[in-house]
Formats: structure tokens, C-alpha cells, sequence
């Protein structure tokens, strides 16, 4: 299992220093013109069972041991080094340097208790079908209450949009977790959604062939999750070529090492994350189809445990792991940073992706929670 885990480490490093070749737009593009104009196009990115602990107060110190956090002394001492700091605001903007020097200086973030806030997920779960379920149709269904291979019975905010007047057919998904056609239910919403197998669906460049043949190579590590590497390598893709109105990210490495107890990697795999999720808003800055006119929401699906014991569970037996975190950005979005003395829900999301897109999923959906006040 060492020999295993040190390979795949080093393969997703590999993937790391690849991606960061491939994926950063030019330097001229960056810099161009992104004044605000009306929201025209909105990304969604989920990290896996990403705990709001790190994100509002980075490493934690206590789970950087072996028996916590299954850590040799060698990697606490790297992960020391990177992100180590003498705060919480120190500490969270080594981890996740795009979602507070960016996001949250230009956007909202949601969740923090050190700021008399918090966020919920509502379904009693507690782990991955039902939040996604929640935060994609803006309710709680007791009737998804496992994580078999059940096609979604509700119609997700996606699948609404992609009714819509100028969005339909311009609505796409890519996952880690394979079981995402059936939370979008892909049979009936006709959703592209891409959670295993090829990253590119219709490869035909050399380029193409590549990145599959790239993620072909990896190892099968977590059976129904693959690396996050090769879903960004797919989304990125996709968003340059099909250029879609609205394109969900569903990152997944986060909630596979937390569940593997190696506190090192989860780290590891959540800079990873943010640092994609830089080069997504990056590259669509960098086109003239989504610069200044397009909208950024993160999220997770569900909270984890807060002791050394159960940092690495959640669900039903875990109550703690219903406190989660969300953030937000784009046009019309107030600079609001850490949002104080705020109670929100995940069953929100659905219903901000919509109205940030000027539509009403409330009046189609009466069951869904109301939008995040944003201004």
C-alpha cells in the first residue's frame, strides 16, 4: 500500500507540473479588458467533502502526526513548509491562495463560525448522492438516501437551464465520481456529463489523444473516482471548444484521501483544486465569450468530523459533518469577503447558479431553497 500510494503520488505530481503547462492562458490574454458586464455564463466547482476547517483556517496542526493524520516525518516537515503559518489567514491563503486572495477580495464567502456564520446542508445525510442532489435541485430528497447507482428522480437546476432560451444545449458536467450521469440523470436531462472513462469523449487532435492517453496511464486507486487531473484536462477542454454557458466541475481527490487518513495528501490534492480552479477562471478570462460577463461558484457536498478520530468520516453518524462552506464571485456579486453573522444552506446553490443567469428556478421548482443574497 506505501509502494502504491508513493507511485500514485508521483504520477499526480507528474499530472501537476503537466497541467501547469498546458492550462495557463497567455499572458496578453490575462491582462485584457474584464470590467463587469451582466452575467452571462456561470462555473460551478465542488470539492469532495472539502472540511470548512481548512478552508477558513487552513492546516491544522493536530492531524500532521501518524497516528491523526497518517503522516511519516518527512511529510510533515513538506507540509509544514508549504503551509505552515502563524494565523488562520496565513495558514488558509497557503492552502487555498486563489480562494482568498481572488475569491473572496472580489467575491463572498460563506460559512466561517469565527465570523458568526455558518452553512448547512439540510438533507440529514450527511455525504455525497444527497448533497449533490440538494445542492443541484435546491432541496433535501429523503428518497436518495445512499450512494447506489439510482437515477436521479428530481430535474437539477442544470437540467432546468438547459430548457432554457438561449442555454439550452449549452449545459455540460465533468466529474471524478462516476455517478454523476446519475445525479444529473442523463437519460432524460441529455446533459454531456463525463465522469469516467476518456476525459475527451470525440478526441481527434494529437493533443486529444494525448491527454487520454495521459489519463488511461494513471492508476485505478479509488475504483469509482478517477484523479482530479484528468477531469480538469476534459473540462478545460471542453470549456475552450464547446464554450458552454454552464459547465459544473465536481473535483473529488479531497474526500478519497480524507477517507485514506492521510491528512499530507488531502492537503495536497485541496491545493491542488484551488489551483485548477484558478486556471478555469483564468482561461475563461482569457476568451471573449465569458471575460467580465461570467459567475464562479464553489462548494462542497458535505463537512467531515473535527477530532482527530472522525476528521476522516461523515454521514449520519457524524452531526458535525453537516457544517459546510460556499463561495462566490462575478458581475453583479457585492466584494463582500467572509460574510458575517449569515446562516445559508447548500439547497441555495441551485437557485443562485439561475438567478445569476437573470432566471427564476424558484418559480419552476417551488420547493427550492431561495438564492444566496449576493448584494
Amino acid at each position: 500500500m506505501k509502494r502504491l500510494t508513493l507511485q500514485l503520488t508521483v504520477v499526480l505530481l507528474s499530472c501537476s507540473t503537466l497541467l501547469s503547462f498546458s492550462f495557463a492562458p497567455p499572458i496578453a490574454a490575462r491582462s485584457q479588458d474584464t470590467r463587469s458586464k451582466p452575467v452571462r455564463n456561470v462555473l460551478v466547482v465542488t470539492m469532495d467533502g472539502m472540511r470548512w476547517q481548512e478552508v477558513f483556517g487552513g492546516m491544522t496542526s493536530d492531524l500532521l502526526t501518524q497516528k491523526e493524520g497518517g503522516v511519516s516525518d518527512s511529510a510533515k516537515k513538506k507540509s509544514e513548509e508549504r503551509f505552515g503559518g502563524t494565523s488562520a489567514e496565513d495558514r488558509r491563503a497557503k492552502l487555498l491562495p486563489f480562494i482568498w486572495t481572488v475569491v473572496a477580495k472580489r467575491g463572498q464567502v460563506f460559512g466561517d463560525p469565527s465570523h458568526g456564520s455558518d452553512a448547512r446542508v439540510t438533507n440529514g445525510m450527511r455525504f455525497s448522492y444527497p448533497g449533490y442532489n440538494e445542492i443541484l435541485s435546491g432541496f433535501a430528497d429523503p428518497r436518495i438516501d445512499s450512494n447506489d447507482r439510482k437515477p436521479n428522480p428530481n430535474v437539477t437546476v442544470l437540467e432546468w437551464l438547459n430548457s432554457r432560451p438561449g442555454v439550452a444545449g449549452k449545459v455540460a458536467a465533468f466529474a471524478s465520481w462516476e455517478l454523476l450521469p446519475w445525479i444529473l440523470n442523463t437519460e432524460r436531462s441529455h446533459i454531456p456529463a463525463n465522469g469516467d472513462g476518456p476525459p475527451i469523449r470525440d478526441a481527434k487532435s494529437e493533443r486529444d489523444r494525448a491527454i487520454n492517453d495521459f489519463a488511461a496511464d494513471l492508476p485505478p486507486y479509488w475504483g469509482e473516482t478517477r484523479a482530479d487531473a484528468p477531469t480538469g484536462f476534459g473540462a478545460l477542454e471542453y470549456l475552450k471548444r464547446s464554450k458552454p454557458r454552464v459547465l459544473y466541475v465536481m473535483l473529488g481527490e479531497t474526500d478519497e484521501w480524507a477517507h485514506g487518513r492521510r491528512y499530507d495528501l488531502y492537503l495536497d490534492s485541496a491545493w491542488r483544486d484551488d489551483r485548477f480552479i484558478r486556471r478555469l477562471w483564468e482561461t475563461a478570462q482569457s476568451m471573449p465569450e465569458y471575460a467580465g460577463q461570467t459567475a464562479l461558484i464553489l462548494a462542497t457536498d458535505h463537512g467531515r468530523g473535527n477530532t482527530g478520530e472522525n476528521w476522516t468520516s461523515h454521514g449520519e453518524k457524524v452531526p458535525e459533518s453537516d457544517q459546510i462552506w460556499m463561495a462566490v464571485m462575478g458581475p453583479g456579486v457585492a466584494p463582500l469577503g467572509a460574510r458575517e453573522r449569515l446562516h445559508v444552506t447548500q439547497s441555495q446553490v441551485a437557485a443562485t447558479i439561475a438567478m445569476l443567469l437573470g432566471e427564476d428556478y424558484n418559480a419552476a421548482q417551488p420547493k427550492a431553497a431561495r438564492p444566496l443574497m449576493l448584494k
